[in-house]
């Protein structure tokens, strides 16, 4: 996945809400989300090859998502699996402690892997050495190349790095919450602009381009976190999101 915009804190009626779009091999097999996992549930889509996933949320009120990020480095296991540990931890800080460990067995390629609650929202950035990013209340993107404003240019790409930090400034200003805006109508103008190509992060390339786009909301208010999930089986611009009924 290559792009993620989330709100957090920064909504009256949702502590977490994500916007997001992967981009992926075309002939890579995936599932859709569903339970992807119990004690604790989680909701999330699943990876067909590695059987990991890029994005999901569990009945702890935990949001997981991760993007490549455009490093020079292999690796051994899935990220995708990373993300799937990370849903089975009560909180963000659990996670954190997780990935701090999980990093020095296993060889990781390179991403950026956001894990938020009401409580902390965190970037984890890893190129061979892991930097844990707290993230203070309100919009925020991640992309293949930084996050926010700390963008840095690869160096086996360092034109379309400099093209994705221009599309991600525009995608974080377009997007900023408007006063009183719920996050159902926040998800209204995100899902549009992951599929409007004015911002460029909705691809089609020969082989390669956007399978497929996330909008997850996590309400508050309530004992345990209510989750809401849409999901377009298809690039944006062109697919319509769905509700997704997954009992949770």
């Amino acid at each position: 996945m290559c792009t993620l915009v989330f709100v957090w804190q920064a909504l009256p009626d949702a502590p977490v809400v994500a916007a997001a779009n992967r981009d992926e091999a075309l002939g890579r097999p995936s599932d859709p989300p569903g339970r992807f996992r119990e004690e604790p549930a989680a909701i999330a889509p699943r990876d067909g090859t590695a059987g990991g996933t890029w994005i999901g949320y569990n009945e702890a009120g935990v949001f997981v998502g991760v993007t490549n990020r455009w490093v020079d480095r292999e690796g051994d296991r899935s990220r995708g699996r990373l993300v799937a540990d990370c849903l089975g931890c009560a909180s963000t800080d659990e996670a954190v402690a997780h990935v701090r460990e999980a990093v020095t067995p296993h060889r990781y390629a390179g991403f950026n892997l956001v894990v938020a609650d009401a409580d902390r929202a965190v970037c984890l950035e890893w190129d061979g050495t892991l930097s844990v990013n707290d993230f203070e209340p309100g919009i925020h993107v991640v992309v293949n190349v930084g996050v926010d404003d700390a963008f840095f240019v690869p160096d086996a790409r360092p034109e379309a790095g400099r093209e994705q930090a221009i599309n991600a400034r525009a995608l974080r200003a377009a997007l900023d919450p408007h006063p009183e805006e719920t996050a159902v109508d926040w998800l209204d103008r995100a899902g549009a602009a992951l599929g409007d190509h004015e911002y460029d992060v909705c691809i089609h390339g020969n082989g390669f381009g956007t399978r497929s786009a996330s909008l997850i909301s996590l309400e508050s208010g309530t004992e345990e976190a209510v989750g809401r999930y849409w999901f377009a089986d298809g690039p944006p611009c062109r697919t319509d999101f769905e509700r997704v009924d997954a009992g949770l």
